[in-house]
């Protein structure tokens, strides 16, 4: 390569004596650019995620034309337009019993996953805040007047029970909480119960704190997606098929039960368990070895 090189220097020289100059210059920068570009990442990209794709093209298209400072800015600014739309719009799933088991999953994920009639079991896959809660409570009503493919208990005709699987909500806050609150009243209009399964304990003292827990009823709170689905379902097999009306304990008047007392307090309980309080830990393996949860 050198003495090629050395060669041209110095024999052929003359013959790029009519080469325009920007030309040269462009050549050499094609030729050093040329391997900086990671072809086999964009192929990777692409056959991945294609938003990846579109954000490193933009990112390079950017760059080559604007310059680095541009380039760096489309990115980052593109990136951050990304988190905010999948933060919007978080990932919804109505989820439905796994067959011989408790376990309630994806029903789009595991199709042999049936749900129970008049009742939707819901999982918001991301934290509540005021960006993403009309999201939320848009794909709720849609739920609520799709049914989906039910195969199981009686044949009631809607939606009586909305169960929030709250498990992965890391956080809520006060947009959402008063969000929360008119979409009860909806639903209390409709005669539509809502309960909450799974919530950590930030989020159920949050939810308590804003009177939330004492508004749907302190018995609806169930740390078990099972066990509010049991309760739901016991409901709907006592009523008749035309309308349910829903009992005390329906209506969020489930405190009177000492059964029910005891399911509330299990959460509670739990928590102190883990905070090292012993007492409070015994208290709780007690009420599991009674099946109250």
């Amino acid at each position: 390569m050198g003495i090629i090189i050395c060669s041209a220097l110095l024999f052929m020289t003359p013959l790029f004596t009519d080469i325009p100059q920007q030309c040269a210059l462009a050549a050499i920068v094609i030729s050093a650019v040329t391997g900086l570009v990671d072809y086999e990442e964009a192929i990777f990209l692409w056959g991945i995620d294609k938003k990846d794709f579109f954000l490193w093209a933009m990112t390079f298209t950017t760059t080559l034309t604007f310059g680095i400072e541009i380039g760096v800015l489309v990115g980052v600014g593109f990136s951050l337009a990304f988190v905010i739309h999948e933060s919007a719009n978080p990932h919804i799933a109505v989820l439905g019993r796994l067959p011989g088991t408790t376990v309630y999953r994806n029903t789009l994920q595991y199709p042999e996953a049936y749900t129970y009639n008049g009742i939707v079991v819901v999982r918001v896959d991301a934290p509540i805040y005021f960006a993403n809660i009309s999201y939320i409570k848009d794909r709720l009503r849609e739920y609520e007047l799709k049914l989906p493919n039910s195969n199981r208990g009686p044949d009631v005709g809607r939606v009586y029970f909305v169960i929030l699987e709250m498990s992965p909500v890391t956080y809520i806050d006060s947009s959402a909480v008063q969000a929360l609150k008119d979409l009860h009243q909806e639903y209390k209009a409709r005669d539509i119960q809502i309960a909450i399964a799974n919530p950590n304990r930030q989020v159920h003292l949050l939810l308590s704190r804003a009177g939330i827990i004492d508004m749907i009823g302190a018995g609806w709170c169930f740390v078990r997606v099972h066990d509010a689905v049991q309760v739901c379902l016991q409901h709907v097999r006592s009523s008749s098929s035309n309308a349910i009306k829903l009992s005390p304990q329906a209506s969020g008047n489930l405190t009177e039960s000492p059964k029910a007392q005891q399911r509330y307090g299990f959460l509670r309980n739990l928590w102190k368990a883990q905070d090292g309080n012993g007492s409070a830990g015994d208290e709780a393996q007690s009420l599991l070895r009674q099946n109250l949860v």
